[in-house]
């Protein structure tokens, strides 16, 4: 019987994956490593009956480092980084996850990586490969060896769709993701070790041990000080305006915006408003009618989600990353990391607005949709990652 052996990205899918996988049949046994669980069933693959084994990495297996040589602040010149050997190192020693993997892995026939659909997912493969190429009985490189199961939601139509349909690992991907790594480490090491000397050499007495540069949060902590500095020199200033409700015939309520907006002089105010006071009726002159028209909503990304978490629901970027994994892994929401707004002409738009029909929040709103027919979202921007939608409710 050949032996089958799957890796997603965290425990929790690991253990969501081989429920579904297995129809509720497998067992479980905690590896030697403590963080991660091991889950056993027998079935079919590829048309032929197999043992399956599933487990999961936490998150990337390797990181990237400079070697011990250059690792001294004070004998390396910062400009060197730029071009010094690098190396990959196990990400969490403690875990010992490429010893763990190899161990798990070995004797198996095929394997089959479920580690989420990203680029960081798509070098974790690699990763993983990597560290069990001699435990796997084939070439773990080779196409009819290891498979790539491509999904966007831990759901058992999703889970079983993918299973039977699985590709390759792509190297391309998992490349860009080692060149990102790469980047970020030279110029945050570099620039990090170069300001920090400079500004302790400038500064005698600055109150820091560290000053980091990041690509990302050097520009944001930019934008924060400019604000912070703009309201530090704004210099407030008294205004007044007028507040006008009048009654019609009908005795309809009318609240009448100034068209002057406000007055920075308290005389000026005070005469216009005299000279309201002095009318007890005010005359329409003209009217003018705008018709506008909302625009459907697009499909819903990563960014979109956190501003509408935040902006909503008065959740932090974090916080909102968390509960999103969490509903994910749950099997409630779609992959929650991506860059596309659009949904493609043949997503099932009908069957994901039925699996929401027996809410009691929005059920009976869902259920009108469906009477009156499914307008579909606004075409957006595709960026060939996984759209992010709902599968399902939690019990309100």
């Amino acid at each position: 019987m050949k032996v089958v052996f799957m890796v997603a990205e965290k425990p929790s899918l690991a253990a969501s994956l081989a429920t579904i996988l297995s129809n509720g049949k497998n067992t479980t046994r905690k590896g030697f490593n403590g963080a991660c669980s091991v889950h056993e069933w027998v079935g079919v693959f590829m048309n032929a009956p197999a043992k399956f084994k599933m487990t999961s990495v936490c998150g990337h297996v390797l990181g990237v480092d400079f070697t011990s040589k250059y690792n001294s602040w004070d004998r390396v010149d910062p400009v060197e980084l730029f071009s010094c050997p690098i190396e990959k190192k196990e990400a969490m020693p403690k875990l010992k996850m490429p010893a763990f993997l190899a161990q798990e892995s070995k004797g198996s026939d095929n394997v089959v990586l479920w580690l989420d659909c990203d680029k960081e997912g798509e070098n974790i493969c690699f990763e993983v490969m990597g560290a069990i190429s001699n435990s796997v009985m084939g070439n773990v490189y080779s196409s009819t060896v290891t498979y790539r199961a491509r999904f966007s939601a831990i759901t058992e139509k999703d889970i079983k769709a993918a299973f039977n349909n699985l590709g390759h690992p792509n190297e391309n991907e998992a490349r860009s993701v080692d060149a990102r790594q790469e980047l970020d480490l030279r110029i945050g090491c570099a620039f990090t070790r170069f300001q920090t000397k400079f500004f302790q050499g400038r500064y005698g007495d600055l109150d820091s041990t560290l000053i980091s540069y990041g690509p990302c949060q050097t520009p944001t902590l930019g934008f924060c000080v400019q604000r912070h500095d703009a309201i530090q020199t704004f210099k407030p200033e008294t205004y007044w305006c007028l507040q006008v409700t009048a009654i019609s015939k009908d005795g309809q309520e009318m609240y009448l915006d100034w068209h002057r907006v406000r007055s920075f002089d308290k005389e000026v105010a005070n005469l216009f408003l005299q000279l309201v006071k002095d009318q007890r009726e005010a005359k329409v002159i003209s009217v003018t009618s705008k018709e506008k028209v909302k625009a459907r909503p697009q499909a819903l990304n990563t960014v979109e989600l956190m501003r509408v978490a935040s902006s909503g629901l008065g959740m932090g970027p974090h916080h909102a990353m968390q509960i999103a994994e969490k509903l994910y892994t749950q099997g409630y929401i779609s992959y929650p990391r991506t860059e596309t707004t659009k949904y493609p002409d043949n997503f099932d738009l009908h069957g994901t607005l039925q699996q929401q029909q027996n809410s009691s929040e929005w059920g009976e709103e869902v259920k009108e949709i469906l009477k009156s027919g499914v307008n579909r979202p606004k075409s957006g921007h595709d960026a060939g990652k996984w759209k992010l939608y709902f599968n399902g409710y939690t019990g309100c």
